[in-house]
C-alpha cells in the first residue's frame, strides 16, 4: 500500500519507490508533518517530534501547561494565519467577524485506489492502479471553514501530489486572502535553493543560493507563470550535483500568478510554501461554496539532480500531457515569422513551403499577419477573420496549395489579447480588462480580453473554430503576447474583483479544453512572447511549448539547460534560425544550431529560399538525422554533462535509451584558444560491461570505460563548433 494510517497512533505514511512521507495528529488534534526523504520502513516517527519552550512562541488553549507544544515552532502540513504560526502560512481567512484566525483541526480522513481530480483545473491523472490518494478533513471549529487535503501517491514514479479543497461551511461569506497549495517544512537549514530565473528572450536561466535567514521569493503577478520566475523550484543538500545528493523538486500545475518561498525561522528550520500569488487575490466563498487550488507535484530524490529531473520527465510523459502527439513523431516544421513577419501575401508563403519542401522539411506554420488588417502590431487582433488582401484563397484555399505540395498546415493564433483598432474593441470594448476613468497600460499596444467571461470564450471558440473547422489545419501555434495591468472585470462586483486572475486562468483552461477535445488531431503548441508560460499547466492542453524567441543558438545552450531541469525534451520547441541571428547578431555554424535545436522538438526559423546549395544539403543532412534518432531524443533518458553557468569552454548533453545500448552525446566547443589545452567528457549511462562503436569508428570502447575515462573532443579552429557522438552498443 503506498498510503497507510496508524490508527493508535494517528500517523499516516505516504510510501514511493526510494522515498517516505509521513505526517501525524497530534494530541490537539493539528496535523504535524513529521518527515519526508530517503525510504524507511514500516516505522513511525513521531519520536523526531519535540517541543521546547521558546519565549514568545506561544501555545494553544488546551495544551495548559504544555509550553514546548508550539504551532510557531512545530513542523506543520498546512500552516494558517493568525493562530500563533509566525511563518509564512498556506491560507489567510477573512472571517464574517472580520478577525483574520483559522484554527484547523483533524476531523476525518480517507484513502482511496487512484488519483484525484481537480474540477477546472489541470492535474497529474492515474488509472486505479498506478496512484492512490489520501484525503485528510480539517476544519475551524469556531467557523466551519473546512479544509480537505489531497494527496496524489504514484509510487512508481517517486512523486507525491498535493492539493486542497476549502468549504465556507459559514453562513455568511469568507474571503480568502491567501489560499496556497502546499507547505513543506524541515528541521534544518542546509540547504540550496535552485529556481530559474529570465526575462523575454532569456527565460529560465539557473540560479542556486543558500537559504537564510529570512525568505527566499519567486514569483510572478504578470497573470502568466512568466518569462521572469518558473513555476519549479529544488530545495537541496548544499552538496548536492548531478549524480549526488538528496533533492527535493516541486512544480506548480498553474499558467497564473504563483509565489514559492523558501524561509529559515528562528531556531534554523527551513519553511517551503508554494501556490496562487497572493499579492492582489482576495477570492470571496458565500456559504456552502468550495475553492480548490492548483496542484503542487513533489519528487525527491537521493541521487542528486540529474534523477529528480527524470522523476519529472518521466511523470509528465506518462501522467500529465494528454495528447497523442507525445507518442507520435512530430513533424519538422517551418514558420515564417522570422522570414518575412508581417510582410507578406500568399505566393510568398506558398514559395517558402515549396523550398522548404524540397529539404525534407513537413510542416509549414503561417504565423502572424494573416487576419484581420493585421499588417502591423497596431490593429487586428481580435478579428479571427481571413485577411483577403494577403490570402486571396483564404486560410482554406492557401492549406490546399501547401498539402499540394506533400506538406502539412499550421496558423498562429493569439486568442487572449485584441487591439483598440479592431472591429471586436468597437463592437465591444467591455470585453477587454480596462478599469472605467483610467487610461489602460499598454504593451505591444495591446489589451488583454477577459477570458474569465462566457461569452468572450464562445466568440472566441466560433470564429476560431471556424478556421479550424473550414481549412485542413494540422497545427496550432497559441500565443500570448503581454502581461496584466489594469486587472478589472466588468461582470464582477467590487468585492470580487481580486478573483479576476484566477477566474482568467480557468477561463484559458475550460477554452484550451474545448480546443483540444474537438480537435484532437491538431497539434498544439504553447507560446507567451516564447517562454513566457512555459509550466506544467500548459503541458497538460499542449505537449510542447515555444521555448524562447531568443533563437541564438548559443543563448538557447543556457535556456534549454535551466528548462531541462523539470521539464521533459519533448516539451521544448525548438528552431535553428538566420545567422548572423536576428536577436543577437552573432554568427554560428549551421551545424551548430542544428545540434541545439535537436535538442528539442526541431524545426526553422528562416528564409529557406536564401540558402546556398551547400547549406540546403546540409539541412537535408540535420533533418535525417533527427529523425533517426527522434525516439532517443525524444523518449530517451536526458542527461546534462556540463553547466553553462559555470563552464564557459563547451556545453554538453546526451541522450541514453531505455537499456542502455543507444546514446546521442552532443557539444558545443563555446571558445577556440591558441595553444589550447586537451578536454574529454565523460558520457553516462551506459552499461559498464558491454561494448560500444563511436559513429561507426572501428576502436571498440567497453561501457566503463566511455563513462570514466571519457571522450576526447576534437580540437577546433574558431568558436562555436559542434559535434555529435553516436555510441551504439554492439
Amino acid at each position: 500500500m503506498a498510503v497507510t494510517f496508524d490508527q493508535e497512533k494517528k500517523v499516516f505514511t505516504l510510501q514511493t519507490k526510494n522515498a517516505t512521507y509521513q505526517m501525524l495528529v497530534s494530541s490537539y488534534q493539528h496535523l504535524i508533518h513529521v518527515y519526508y526523504g530517503a525510504k524507511i520502513g514500516s516505522m513511525e516517527l513521531s519520536y523526531l517530534i519535540r517541543g521546547i519552550n521558546r519565549g514568545f512562541s506561544g501555545n494553544p488553549y488546551e495544551g495548559g501547561n504544555d509550553r514546548g507544544y508550539s504551532l510557531d515552532t512545530y513542523p506543520q502540513e498546512y500552516s494558517t494565519f493568525g493562530m500563533g504560526d509566525y511563518r509564512s502560512s498556506c491560507l489567510q481567512a477573512e472571517n464574517p467577524d472580520g478577525s483574520q484566525v483559522t484554527e484547523l483541526l483533524y476531523v476525518s480522513h480517507k484513502i482511496y485506489d487512484g488519483k484525484y481530480a481537480l474540477e477546472g483545473l489541470p492535474a497529474v491523472w492515474a488509472e486505479e492502479s498506478e496512484a492512490q490518494t489520501l484525503e485528510i478533513v480539517l476544519k475551524d471549529q469556531a467557523t466551519d471553514l473546512e479544509v480537505t487535503l489531497l494527496y496524489g501517491v504514484l509510487e512508481d514514479y517517486d512523486v507525491i501530489t498535493r492539493a486542497c479543497r476549502i468549504k465556507n461551511g459559514n453562513q455568511d461569506a469568507v474571503y480568502l486572502n491567501r489560499a496556497l497549495t502546499a507547505c513543506l517544512d524541515f528541521t534544518t537549514d542546509h540547504f540550496d535553493v535552485i529556481s530559474f530565473y529570465g526575462k523575454h528572450n532569456m527565460e529560465r536561466i539557473m540560479q542556486r543560493r543558500n537559504v537564510c535567514h529570512g525568505k527566499v521569493l519567486i514569483d510572478s503577478t504578470r497573470g502568466t507563470s512568466s518569462h521572469h520566475e518558473n513555476p519549479f523550484m529544488i530545495i537541496c543538500g548544499r552538496d548536492a550535483g548531478e549524480e549526488y545528493g538528496e533533492c527535493y523538486g516541486a512544480s506548480f500545475v498553474y499558467s497564473g500568478n504563483f509565489m514559492a518561498q523558501v524561509e529559515v525561522d528562528q531556531v534554523n528550520q527551513t519553511r517551503f510554501t508554494m501556490g496562487i500569488n497572493a499579492d492582489g487575490f482576495r477570492y470571496k466563498l458565500e456559504p456552502g461554496d468550495v475553492f480548490t487550488t492548483p496542484e503542487v507535484i513533489l519528487s525527491f530524490s537521493t541521487n542528486g539532480l540529474g534523477t529528480l529531473s527524470g522523476n519529472f520527465h518521466k511523470l509528465y510523459m506518462d501522467h500529465l500531457i494528454r495528447s497523442k502527439f507525445k507518442k507520435q513523431r512530430r513533424p519538422v516544421l517551418i514558420n515564417n515569422w522570422e522570414a518575412t513577419e508581417f510582410e507578406f501575401e500568399e505566393d510568398t508563403l506558398v514559395s517558402i513551403a515549396d523550398s522548404a519542401k524540397d529539404l525534407g522539411i513537413e510542416l509549414f506554420v503561417m504565423d502572424d499577419g494573416w487576419f484581420g488588417t493585421r499588417n502591423h502590431d497596431l490593429s487586428g487582433l481580435g478579428d479571427w477573420f481571413v485577411n483577403k488582401t494577403k490570402l486571396p484563397s483564404g486560410v482554406t484555399g492557401l492549406a490546399k496549395k501547401i498539402n499540394n505540395l506533400g506538406m502539412k498546415f499550421g496558423i498562429w493564433i493569439e486568442p487572449e489579447m485584441v487591439n483598440e483598432d479592431s472591429d471586436l474593441f468597437r463592437n465591444h470594448p467591455e470585453w477587454c480588462m480596462r478599469i472605467p476613468g483610467r487610461k489602460p497600460n499598454l504593451e505591444r499596444f495591446q489589451l488583454v480580453l477577459d477570458i474569465s467571461r462566457q461569452d468572450v470564450r464562445d466568440y472566441l471558440f466560433e470564429t476560431i473554430g471556424k478556421i479550424l473547422d473550414e481549412a485542413n489545419v494540422e497545427y496550432v501555434k497559441w500565443d500570448m503576447n503581454r502581461n496584466f495591468a489594469d486587472v478589472w472585470s466588468a461582470l464582477l462586483p467590487k468585492d470580487r474583483q481580486g478573483e479576476v486572475c484566477h477566474r482568467y486562468v480557468l477561463g484559458l483552461y475550460d477554452m484550451m479544453e474545448k480546443f483540444v477535445t474537438k480537435y484532437p488531431d491538431i497539434l498544439f503548441e504553447g507560446c507567451s512572447g516564447g517562454g513566457g508560460r512555459f509550466d506544467a499547466g500548459m503541458l497538460y492542453y499542449m505537449p510542447q511549448i515555444w521555448c524562447s524567441d531568443d533563437t541564438d543558438a548559443i543563448e538557447r545552450i543556457r535556456i534549454q539547460y535551466g528548462t531541462s531541469f523539470g521539464y521533459p525534451i519533448s516539451t521544448v520547441g525548438a528552431h535553428v534560425s538566420v545567422s548572423p541571428n536576428q536577436q543577437t547578431g552573432r554568427s554560428t555554424p549551421l551545424e551548430t544550431r542544428g545540434t541545439v535545436a535537436m535538442a528539442g522538438t526541431f524545426g526553422y526559423e528562416l528564409d529557406v529560399r536564401t540558402l546556398d546549395e551547400e547549406e540546403r544539403e546540409a539541412v537535408r543532412q540535420q533533418i535525417q538525422f533527427f529523425k533517426e534518432n527522434y525516439d532517443l531524443i525524444q523518449y530517451g533518458t536526458y542527461y546534462r554533462l556540463s553547466n553553462p553557468e559555470e563552464n564557459r569552454d563547451y556545453a554538453a548533453w546526451q541522450f541514453v535509451n531505455e537499456d542502455g545500448s543507444k546514446s546521442l552525446f552532443s557539444i558545443v566547443v563555446l571558445h577556440s584558444y591558441a595553444n589550447p589545452a586537451l578536454f574529454r567528457v565523460r558520457v553516462k549511462g551506459l552499461k559498464p560491461d558491454s561494448f560500444y562503436k563511436v559513429n561507426d569508428e572501428d576502436r571498440i570502447y567497453e561501457g566503463s570505460a566511455l563513462m570514466n575515462a571519457g571522450i576526447n573532443i576534437p580540437l577546433v579552429n574558431g568558436d562555436y563548433q559542434s559535434f555529435n557522438f553516436a555510441i551504439k552498443e554492439i
